[in-house]
């Protein structure tokens, strides 16, 4: 099977082209033919492809949003890799919000591409992005070339009751009020990753995992189950993140809108796109440009920095009570794989727990797989770069030999 697999964030595009062998329902590993990268979508940007195993190609390019994007990846790849006999059996596409609706890898059709959209108001940064994506896939290829949706929140299905809201029963019921969670094919990589590296069968560990970029989250993984996560019903909740504020008092969205004399809704758009590393360092939404900055002495950008890494510090705390303890701390995301100095200040004076950082191997660790900890660590670190595209290509070829 040739799987090409579009993973949709709030401004780029990534895609992997995967060829994934199979016998008697078992998928084996994937070998990866191309994949690549649009960024900056909306605005000035660059498109970066690499067909393997190393012609790269790379150009400055403004793409109007993410179907534009679509259809150039779509027409690259017809051009270089491609063609006749050698075309796609399959195209995966990460949704980040399922809601109740969508809990396993779904066949795309007019119905679920409604069922969505219905969706989107939930994650508007990124469900839309993601049907703009489908919409100008199945255009392009037709129906000859099935579609799959796989979705963020399935990964989180098995939080527990007692994770979720102390709300009335009947405004939950009502309104499908739930701690849906996200970010759930990262953790699910790391979880599944770890468990390959180290040889322990996932239902054998308890895991903490930090997907930490542009967007935040972390995970208490029991056994090979989500059992408790720090994003919510939205993206909104939990971790200090590039521009969404993370935790806050509930009531600060009606006081902020009484005093600035705007609607909540406009507040609710600062709490997602004004807030966290941007708001409080009135600087950058980038953690490299941050750190830089700290440097300089900026103490606004040096609050920031302290913010978030405390507030992981305080979520790995909370979730070594949920768990009982835990084998393994893993991070991965654009700052949790490429920042030795932030995975530092996470884990300082955490020895009372028995995590401790191996100075060595953490500054090694830069885009790499590997364990990070001190060999008297009683709890491992590991970085594991995740591949989403990965568990979108293998969940589509599932998906499809399931049918």
């Amino acid at each position: 099977m040739k799987i090409l697999a579009f993973n949709c964030g709030s401004s780029t595009l990534k895609f992997q082209l995967a060829e994934i062998t199979e016998e008697n329902g078992v998928f084996g590993k994937e070998r990866r033919l191309a994949l690549g990268t649009v960024d900056r979508i909306g605005r000035q940007g660059t498109v970066r492809c690499l067909i393997l195993p190393g012609k790269e190609f790379s150009q400055p390019v403004t793409m109007a949003g993410h179907g534009e994007a679509v259809r150039w990846v779509l027409g690259w790849l017809d051009e270089n890799i491609l063609s006749g006999r050698n075309g796609l059996t399959a195209a995966g596409h990460r949704v980040v919000h399922g809601g109740d609706l969508f809990v396993n890898p779904t066949l795309i059709n007019d119905d679920v591409v409604r069922g969505i959209e219905s969706l989107s108001h939930l994650a508007p940064l990124h469900n839309e992005p993601a049907l703009s994506a489908i919409r100008a896939t199945r255009e392009i290829l037709g129906s000859a070339v099935p579609q799959v949706a796989v979705f963020d929140t399935a990964f989180h299905r098995t939080l527990p009751g007692a994770a979720g809201y102390a709300l009335p029963a009947d405004l939950v019921d009502k309104h499908k009020i739930r701690r849906y969670g996200f970010h759930g094919l990262a953790h699910r990589y790391m979880t599944e990753r770890y468990a390959a590296i180290t040889g322990t069968p996932p239902e054998q560990t308890k895991l903490i995992t930090l997907q930490l970029g542009n967007g935040c989250s972390a995970a208490a993984i029991e056994y090979g189950r989500s059992v408790d996560t720090s994003m919510g019903f939205t993206p909104l909740e939990g971790l200090v993140m590039g521009t969404r504020s993370g935790d806050i008092d509930p009531t600060l969205a009606g006081y902020i809108a009484k005093r600035e004399k705007v609607e909540v809704q406009e507040v609710e758009r600062w709490l997602n796109a004004r807030s966290g590393l941007l708001g409080v360092s009135g600087l950058s939404s980038d953690m490299r440009e941050l750190l830089e900055a700290e440097d300089r002495e900026d103490k606004r950008a040096a609050l920031a920095v302290d913010m978030f890494c405390y507030r992981v510090r305080k979520f790995i705390g909370a979730y070594l009570a949920v768990l009982g303890g835990a084998d393994a701390v893993i991070f991965g995301g654009g700052i949790g794989e490429n920042s030795p100095r932030v995975r530092a200040r996470i884990c300082q004076a955490m020895d009372w727990c028995g995590l401790e950082i191996d100075p060595g191997r953490n500054a090694a660790a830069i885009g790499i797989e590997g364990r990070i900890s001190a060999g008297s660590s009683r709890i491992e670190a590991w970085v594991i770069p995740v591949y989403e595209e990965t568990v979108i290509a293998h969940d589509t070829a599932a998906c499809l030999y399931s049918r």
